[in-house]
């Protein structure tokens, strides 16, 4: 037979199996689009906003529907219904986390965001633990945030009111809280060895490499210092890039809304004055400026799609079978923009936080740090540190733009999986 011929079946063959096991697979799963052979629905997705496209398929195949990446399936959770139900209501269940092939690579299954099983739940408890001990929720680590709020103040005089990019800087402030909590000491900002730690986390991710021997005698422990050095870099690179980017993001909001950020520096001058730092206990009595970082977080949207979750046994769900392994992606962006609990969602308005009284208003749909049993180990931090460190900020400058207001673009740049803001720069104005 010709070989051509032989190839052609051949393939033909592959693609039929493919599209076989595919179909026979898919049981009781959600439905969703029928995937190709092989490729899946990958051309149905733009892959630089999987959140946009994901949200156009929920139209037509409602908020639990399934997509395949090529020929694995994915069940995706669009709304605040579907989300709850399956992170809070069957926890457990949906607690495993989809490690990809390059991320395997690095991290090796350990630490506390791309582990599972025993050592998931070992190292995140640890982990919990010791951040309590390190004073975590506690008065000792507001202390820390507060001095490098100060810190971060003196930084941004010395830029001397000039149009500066911040990015440095806001990255900076929440690295060295780390840094304090780890390693009891902060850095001066221009300190080589911080330097050095600021630009090299993905050198030491490729370093991790050799077998650790503190437990040699224990192969069962996770404590070994592999886990726990990993365990420290998830903290580093979680702890430093979100909040300086939600912090960088923020301002550029409040320089596109003057109005906003002037009725914050209001509220500061009220509630705190210009003689002592904020501290926690003033959110209590700062409703405005609480509904602001609360609408930072929720209208930029940092992460539309949680971390991929996988199924950790077959589950039932909304009449469905989904099989254990399966990979789940929960759709944070459509409960942070959910048009019936935030009104126009796509406006940033301080407003969706606010009761008609002026008091600010918890909602059960602010979901930036995801929800469940893999919700964020940091977010006690992180909601300390966004709010000190702008109300600091504003205590301290008023914030000047190079261009109107009018024609500051606050429109994301999307990756995929994260939104950044544009580049720009400011001026901090002494007060």
């Amino acid at each position: 037979m010709d070989p051509t011929v032989v190839l052609v079946l051949c393939l033909s063959l592959l693609l039929l199996f493919s599209f076989w096991k595919q179909s026979h697979g898919r049981g009781n799963l959600p439905p969703g689009p029928t995937p190709l052979p092989i490729l899946g629905n990958i051309l149905q997705i733009d892959f630089k906003d999987i959140s946009k496209s994901l949200t156009k398929l929920s139209e037509v195949y409602g908020p639990v529907f399934t997509v395949y990446l090529g020929m694995k399936p994915t069940v995706v959770l669009h709304g605040y219904e579907a989300v709850k139900e399956a992170l809070i209501d069957l926890g457990e269940e949906f607690s495993g986390r989809t490690i990809l092939p390059v991320i395997h690579k690095v991290n090796k299954g350990l630490g506390v965001i791309f582990s599972n099983g025993k050592t998931w739940k070992h190292t995140r408890r640890f982990s919990l633990v010791t951040l309590r001990n390190f004073g975590m929720g506690k008065r000792s680590i507001e202390e820390r945030v507060q001095e490098e709020a100060r810190c971060l103040v003196e930084e941004l005089r010395k830029t001397n009111a000039s149009p500066c990019d911040p990015t440095f800087i806001l990255g900076a402030a929440p690295c060295n809280v780390i840094c304090s909590v780890i390693f009891q000491n902060r850095f001066d900002y221009k300190d080589q060895q911080f330097l050095n730690l600021m630009g090299k986390f993905n050198e030491i991710f490729k370093n991790v490499n050799s077998k650790s021997v503190q437990e040699k005698h224990n192969p069962q422990s996770e404590f070994t210092i592999e886990n726990l050095l990993i365990t420290v870099l998830d903290m580093f690179v979680a702890g430093t890039e979100t909040t300086s980017t939600t912090l960088k993001y923020g301002l550029l909001l409040l320089l596109k809304h003057p109005e906003v950020a002037a009725k914050v520096q209001e509220e500061i001058e009220r509630v705190i004055g210009r003689d002592r730092s904020p501290c926690m206990q003033d959110r209590s009595q700062m409703p405005y400026t609480d509904a602001v970082v609360h609408e930072i977080q929720r209208f930029i949207d940092l992460a539309p799609n949680a971390a991929p979750h996988t199924t950790t046994c077959d589950v039932k769900f909304r009449n469905y079978i989904i099989p254990k392994g399966t990979t789940i992606f929960p759709s944070l962006s459509s409960v942070l923009n959910d048009n019936k609990e935030f009104p126009n969602p796509k406006e940033f308005d301080p407003g969706h936080f606010l009761d008609k009284s002026g008091n600010f208003r918890k909602s059960d749909y602010f979901v930036p740090f995801s929800t469940g049993k893999r919700a964020c180990v940091g977010e006690a931090l992180a909601r300390m540190e966004l709010f000190l460190f702008l109300t600091t900020i504003l205590q301290n400058f008023k914030l000047k733009s190079q261009v109107d207001p009018e024609h500051i673009d606050t429109t994301p740049l999307v990756s995929g999986i994260s939104r950044v803001p544009r580049f720009y720069k400011l001026s901090f104005l002494p007060v």
